[in-house]
């Protein structure tokens, strides 16, 4: 077949790629070696082909299994989230993949739903990856998709997650203006940080970068963008 190494495959006339997964892919062709290129272009192709599932598995869902293999663990999330675009992978293909994957392969599921689900169908796997104590999933969980869809309440949890468990919160896709005037989430993190101060314990840089931008007088724009792009590399 005929590629097109700056954008992703599964593209057609009724799905434009997008202009962030087009640079992911364009970030890849120019990082990965010749026989891993190779590897994904021949990968890309499959799942565009035949998206479906034959058998017990389908043939994208084996290749993202096997992406850490052949790209290598630092291109293997980018990799990843353009084979889930590629297959057009709906909320239930996201949600079999994320249960049944090592934690590599959720975090690609997670980096790939603001490109994949519309609507809030896959909030189940962001509100799973909160519920862990893995910090790259919390990371990971807490992107453009959250930011549209997860509930208020949801959220300052997660964000107070990011203190506990040292996410920095720049990970926090539209942070500032979700932050902005959020009063609960103000008396929340005050309250944290007197439990910290009363056990004698640091109160975290963070929290005090968060405070400022629950005020009704901060700007609401600043630390993240809910544009930011997803499937990073690392």
């Amino acid at each position: 077949m005929n590629h097109h190494p700056h954008a992703p495959h599964g593209s057609t006339a009724n799905h434009p790629a997008e202009p962030a997964l087009t640079a992911l892919h364009a970030r890849l062709n120019t990082s990965l070696a010749p026989p891993a290129r190779a590897w994904l272009d021949q990968a890309l192709d499959e799942a565009a082909d035949h998206p479906g599932t034959h058998g017990p598995i389908s043939v994208w869902e084996l290749r993202i299994a096997e992406a850490g293999r052949r790209c290598g663990p630092e291109h293997a999330d980018a990799a990843r989230v353009l084979l889930l675009h590629a297959a057009h992978a709906d909320p239930d293909a996201l949600a079999r993949v994320y249960r049944q994957g090592t934690a590599a392969e959720r975090r690609a599921v997670l980096h790939a739903l603001p490109h994949l689900v519309p609507g809030p169908d896959a909030l189940p796997l962001v509100e799973d990856a909160l519920r862990t104590n893995d910090t790259r999933l919390v990371a990971a969980a807490l992107g453009p998709y959250a930011a549209r869809h997860l509930d208020a309440h949801t959220w300052r949890h997660a964000v107070l997650k990011c203190l506990f468990t040292g996410v920095p919160v720049d990970v926090v896709a539209g942070l500032a203006p979700r932050a902005h005037a959020d009063a609960e989430l103000a008396r929340m993190l005050g309250d944290y940080a007197r439990e910290r101060t009363a056990a004698d314990r640091p109160v975290p840089e963070d929290l005090h970068r968060v405070l400022a931008l629950t005020e009704p007088t901060a700007a609401p724009a600043g630390l993240c963008d809910t544009s930011r792009t997803s499937g990073k590399e690392s």
